[in-house]
């Protein structure tokens, strides 16, 4: 007696195929209890080896142990603070900062005052520039406010009143005038 192919078994020829389908994969190497062969084909797992604990996992001769944080070598954490930083409200001294240092920008005061710079440039040309060590600006205002028979003195005037008004207003090595 012949059996007669059944068209619904998968390990069947078709009517056009020759070959039958390739065997299933073998099975994983015993010793992974999470992921097995029988789990992904619906079957049931294995019971893990005796003694195996999740929780208690070593790490396996041979691996790397694991990485450090990164730490730049030259790097030190000084309470949270950079270096050339001033907290706002701190005084912080300076050897080259007697006069302190400005609040918002971190440069550090003159001795020049800005009301005299100020005034001495409104009232005699180019002498507030020279007072704040800009000499050769000064004597420049000078000598423009002598040529135009005292005309130039406008450029003095609104010069003066300029470094009154400023907040930022610099002697000739960069520092910021005290008011």
């Amino acid at each position: 007696m012949t059996q007669t192919p059944d068209p619904n078994d998968p390990n069947q020829p078709g009517p056009d195929d020759t070959s039958p389908l390739p065997p299933a994969p073998p099975p994983p190497p015993h010793g992974d209890p999470i992921t097995t062969h029988g789990e992904q084909y619906g079957q049931e797992a294995p019971p893990p080896p005796p003694g195996y604990d999740p929780a208690q996992q070593q790490p396996q001769y041979g691996q790397p142990p694991p990485p450090a944080p990164y730490q730049d070598p030259g790097y030190q954490q000084q309470g949270f603070q950079q270096p050339g930083f001033q907290q706002p409200g701190f005084p912080q001294g300076q050897a080259g900062a007697p006069y302190g240092i400005h609040p918002g920008t971190g440069i550090p005061y003159s001795d020049k005052s800005k009301l005299a710079a100020g005034l001495l440039n409104i009232f005699i040309s180019g002498v507030g520039r020279m007072y704040m060590g800009q000499v050769g600006l000064g004597v420049a205002m000078l000598l423009v406010s002598i040529v135009t028979c005292g005309v130039g003195h406008l450029w003095s005037l609104i010069d003066g009143i300029l470094i009154l008004t400023k907040d930022d207003a610099k002697d000739a090595q960069g520092r910021i005038l005290k008011s």
